[in-house]
């Protein structure tokens, strides 16, 4: 079948993905002490925006600032538990476990570890438990993003 008007289908995408922190029985009792714990960390996805929230940390920004996602890890348990800020290029982590999780990187730096926007991040790592369908579904927002920008029909010409 042919779509009307000649337009290639587009998948339509889930409102709103919804993805858990990866917590173990180490890591739990320690990010408690932090206000992290299952209840109050998630990554989600809605249709135009990622909203990341760790305990009292948060990073919320448009899928549109996001250039790349890709799985990151494993860690070393020092420099995978909590909210960490890397030294070499200021990108974020916000990690439950050792296992591994997601790196997001931004077209614009992100704020998220310090109040009022004094730091921003050009990248952050998230330690979910089902990385590779957080992967997938910023994949298939980004590779939406790709096919509107670059549809001959959707322009105007004079």
């Amino acid at each position: 079948m042919i779509p009307p008007f000649g337009r290639q289908h587009r998948p339509v995408l889930a409102a709103t993905s919804e993805y858990q922190f990866s917590f173990t029985r180490l890591t739990r009792p320690v990010l408690a002490v932090l206000g992290v714990g299952p209840g109050t960390s998630w990554v989600r996805v809605e249709h135009d925006r990622l909203d990341v929230r760790f305990g009292p940390w948060r990073v919320q920004t448009l899928l549109t600032n996001i250039a790349s996602v890709e799985t990151s890890g494993p860690f070393g348990l020092v420099k995978a538990l909590g909210p960490r800020l890397s030294l070499a290029d200021r990108g974020l982590t916000f990690g439950s476990d050792t296992d591994g999780g997601v790196c997001l990187r931004f077209i614009r730096p992100v704020t998220g570890l310090v109040p009022f926007g004094l730091l921003h991040h050009p990248g952050l790592t998230v330690t979910v438990s089902t990385p590779q369908l957080l992967i997938s579904r910023v994949g298939r927002s980004l590779e939406a993003q790709t096919e509107i920008s670059s549809d001959p029909e959707g322009s105007t010409s004079a």
